[in-house]
């Protein structure tokens, strides 16, 4: 991710399992909804790329055309960077940086991208002014955040799932940030706004207890993080997350 660290932590951590987690997540699972709106020779920006799976599909999809992935953890950018150069990718550079600063000039880029970054900000109207800023007019912009609202969870886990919300919102995040995409957007002077949602049912849902519980062990929280990896067990879990995906325009004028 990127952000300032004086004002917020990102909940997940940046340990192996972590990453390995987010490492899962290719363009084609999770970056479907703003392919459409790429082409060859675009310039990109993915902001808070982590280890760059997703930005190395979004390279290939605009190449020629140079992606920069920035984001705040310089282990994410190792992974990233050795990712890029398996895949043969030249057209793509990896920076440590924050969304709150983005080492661009102004308008310089046709295109942002950006998946679950915007609900771990603490001001996210001021990392929207920047990606306006360094977005070309007509230049388009993607995110893609959960909205804790939206759980489906057989069978019910609340308490465990409640610990986690606080606990981000404790780190300056905001779980419900999904539903006010377009309504940020909106004000940071974008249009053409559209907004989408949709599920993500994790095939094992222990796989997102353990991503959880680690955060709830590491706050203290061991008899939540405890109840969801049981909970993870039962023959009937399903975990299914609400996710809200955004697409605007910044002005010609």
């Amino acid at each position: 991710m990127t952000g300032t660290p004086e004002t917020e932590r990102y909940t997940p951590g940046h340990d192996a399992s972590a990453i390995d987690f987010m490492a899962a997540r290719t363009a084609a699972t999770h970056a479907r909804f703003f392919l459409p709106h790429l082409a060859s020779g675009m310039t990109l920006l993915d902001l808070g790329c982590g280890p760059g799976t997703i930005t190395t599909d979004l390279a290939a999809a605009v190449a020629p055309g140079h992606v920069l992935g920035l984001d705040r953890q310089a282990a994410q950018l190792l992974s990233a960077r050795a990712l890029a150069r398996g895949k043969g990718l030249t057209n793509i550079e990896f920076q440590e940086g924050s969304c709150y600063d983005i080492p661009l000039d102004n308008r310089s880029v046709d295109r942002v991208f950006s998946h679950a970054l915007m609900e771990h900000l603490a001001h996210p109207a001021r990392a929207l002014a920047e990606i306006r800023r360094v977005l070309r007019p007509g230049g388009r912009v993607g995110l893609c955040s959960p909205d804790w609202g939206g759980f489906l969870l057989s069978p019910p886990s609340d308490d465990a799932i409640s610990a986690y919300t606080r606990l981000q919102q404790a780190n300056g995040g905001d779980p419900f940030v999904g539903r006010k995409l377009g309504q940020y957007l909106l004000d940071a002077g974008f249009e053409q706004c559209h907004l989408n949602a949709h599920y993500e049912r994790y095939a094992d849902p222990s796989r997102i207890a353990d991503y959880l519980a680690v955060q709830l062990d590491a706050a203290g929280q061991t008899a939540q993080a405890r109840r969801l990896r049981d909970w993870a067990t039962r023959p009937s879990a399903m975990f299914a997350q609400a996710w809200v995906t955004a697409t605007a325009t910044r002005p010609h004028h």
